[in-house]
């Protein structure tokens, strides 16, 4: 019976034991993963601070509703209007493009692509997602000089340039989605013999509209901010255009280049060795503008995500 008693109290001593190394483990794992979030955090929260306090202080209603035509020098006037509705006129052009496409091409790879054909359009979509924003911009710019001349600057091949950048994340992120449909869904569907394309219209895409937009609105982010394409393609101006198809247009990072490379100005009074900085002040409130804008779109994903996902009863 004593040999027994001692047996019972080494192993509890033991299991202790082991329960202490598992509570430090957990400790130290749990402390290693919180010292990484604050690591990869910090810089964020440091870029967002130094972008909202430094934007703030030129942002207001005047910034919002002109443009900086006949704006010169360092005058204290003028805003980034025209670089908004550039903005928000190209990326549209480039999602009415990219989305249809790419969610063709991922329902393709996932529902039907079987062989070399859908191993080809995997690689070159592998291929396009690590194209320099540059070598697309460059692109659309040969597309339209060869129907158009050398000189040509549209809004529209903006949109052309970064579609191209879009596409291969919009390909990328629904393929993915898609894929973690559950495979028993589509045979219930085709047991109760719905055809293939009625089961991935109201069946496979209805259930991962969620992920989908997700994917959509991270492609729009990736080419929201693009700088070097615009620069070739769509030009810069300071003047308000609506028409995509007929003149430069402005968009917010190319306005950010601009007013940042413009520089410090002398100031309007005069004074001997006194500067101004408000083309930076411009440059920091159309950044800000930016991420607003962004926000503003996730929000409405999410929105769309709340509405048109499933139901779970």
């Amino acid at each position: 019976m004593s040999a027994v008693t001692e047996s019972s109290l080494a192993t509890q001593a033991l299991l202790a034991g082991g329960d202490k190394r598992r509570k430090r483990t957990d400790r130290t794992m749990t402390a290693l993963v919180w010292a990484a979030f604050v690591l990869a955090a910090a810089p964020l929260v440091s870029l967002l601070y130094t972008v909202i306090v430094k934007g703030l202080s030129r942002l207001n209603a005047d910034f919002l509703l002109f443009s900086m035509r006949n704006v010169y020098g360092g005058m204290d006037a003028g805003g980034a209007y025209h670089a908004i509705i550039g903005t928000l006129l190209i990326t549209l052009g480039a999602a009415i493009i990219s989305v249809p496409i790419g969610l063709l091409v991922a329902v393709y790879l996932v529902e039907y692509g079987r062989g070399v054909l859908a191993r080809s359009v995997t690689f070159f979509v592998d291929v396009m997602t690590g194209i320099p924003s540059i070598v697309a911009g460059l692109f659309a710019f040969a597309l339209f000089a060869i129907f158009f001349g050398p000189g040509i600057r549209l809004g529209v091949m903006g949109s052309v340039a970064l579609s191209v950048l879009m596409t291969p994340v919009v390909v990328r992120s629904c393929e993915e989605m898609l894929r973690l449909v559950p495979n028993e869904l589509r045979e219930a569907s085709y047991a109760l013999g719905v055809p293939k394309w009625l089961t991935i219209v109201k069946v496979v895409l209805r259930t991962s509209v969620a992920g989908l937009t997700t994917g959509i609105l991270l492609a729009v982010a990736r080419v929201i901010g693009e700088t070097a394409p615009l620069l070739i393609v769509a030009g810069s101006t300071s003047s308000i255009n609506f028409d995509m198809f007929s003149g430069r247009m402005m968009t917010l990072p190319v306005f950010i280049f601009d007013q940042y490379k413009a520089g410090p100005v002398p100031c309007r009074a005069g004074v001997a060795d006194c500067l101004t900085n408000i083309n930076f002040d411009r440059a920091w409130a159309a950044a800000l503008v930016l991420i607003v804008i962004v926000v503003i779109l996730n929000l409405v994903g999410r929105l769309v995500t709340r509405v048109f996902a499933p139901k779970l009863r």
